[in-house]
């Protein structure tokens, strides 16, 4: 089972970086090129615990459905977002966000379970983990960008940001 583990570091507020880590508006942004869209459950905003999210994409040229439900959540330290139902025969994705001096350093820890048996442990090796964590960086440099800058506000609401 591969097991991506991803640290960035961030000059922000550690419930900016933890809250656009969960807005689904954000991950839309950070997920265009594969045309990410919520099609049902929390399909705007910020999720939380017992929460889900049905996503449509396409990966490889194939549109594709996951759900993933927020299984574990302490403000704004970390949560934990697992499959409820998709492509994969299982995943866990950890975030975890830790203050440092001026930054914040968040962690991703993206593990997983291909589908198809010897094919899919095959498709790991050949593509499968690269094309992941390059998402995942993709992700997490707009996550830094809205961060650092005064872009955050466009999908923050006022009432879900408190200092």
């Amino acid at each position: 089972m591969p097991i991506i583990k991803i640290t960035t570091f961030i000059e922000s507020s550690i419930e900016i970086v933890f809250d656009l880590s969960r807005s689904i508006d954000l991950h839309k942004i950070s997920t265009e090129k594969t045309k990410e869209e919520a099609i049902a459950g929390i399909t705007t905003g910020l999720i939380s615990l017992d929460e889900w999210v049905t996503w449509q994409a396409r990966h490889f040229g194939i549109y594709q459905k996951l759900t993933s439900k927020i299984t574990a959540f302490e403000r704004p330290n970390s949560f934990t977002d697992e499959m409820v139902k998709g492509t994969f025969k299982s995943f866990k994705h950890q975030h975890i966000f830790k203050e440092t001096e001026n930054r914040v350093e968040m962690i991703d820890i993206f593990e997983y379970k291909s589908p198809f048996g010897i094919f899919g442990k095959l498709a790991d090796t050949i593509f499968l983990e690269s094309y992941m964590t390059n998402l995942l960086k993709e992700r997490n440099q707009i996550i830094k960008e809205f961060a650092e800058s005064d872009k955050w506000k466009m999908v923050l609401e006022e009432n879900s940001y408190k200092p």
